[in-house]
């Protein structure tokens, strides 16, 4: 991966709150992990910027490098590395996400 590319990304995540790497748009999904963890978020009704991979193979590619995370989505909330769509989910059922988000809300 360029050093360019880890640049872009590390800035789109240090400069964010919520940053959601993802197939697609929030408004239109291009796959289903994807799709879910939309919807996980916007129950939370907080803002979150969205990068859709599938635009650019380097950043696709360059995003599983930062993480070390093989799959897609990748949220990072607060320039941390939360998961992809089965963590999200489970945070989501347990309460440990709505915790995690809670302080963003008030800062909002």
């Amino acid at each position: 991966m360029s050093d360019s590319m880890t640049q872009q990304i590390d800035e789109a995540v240090k400069n964010n709150d919520v940053v959601l790497f993802m197939k697609g748009t929030p408004e239109f999904p291009q796959c289903g992990f994807s799709q879910r963890v939309v919807a996980i978020l916007s129950e939370y009704n907080l803002p979150f910027v969205s990068v859709n991979v599938l635009l650019n193979e380097a950043v696709r590619q360059g995003i599983k490098d930062y993480s070390d995370w093989p799959t897609i989505p990748q949220l990072y909330v607060k320039s941390e590395f939360i998961g992809g769509c089965d963590i999200v989910s489970e945070m989501h059922e347990s309460g440990e996400l709505k915790e995690l988000l809670a302080p963003l809300k008030k800062e909002a």
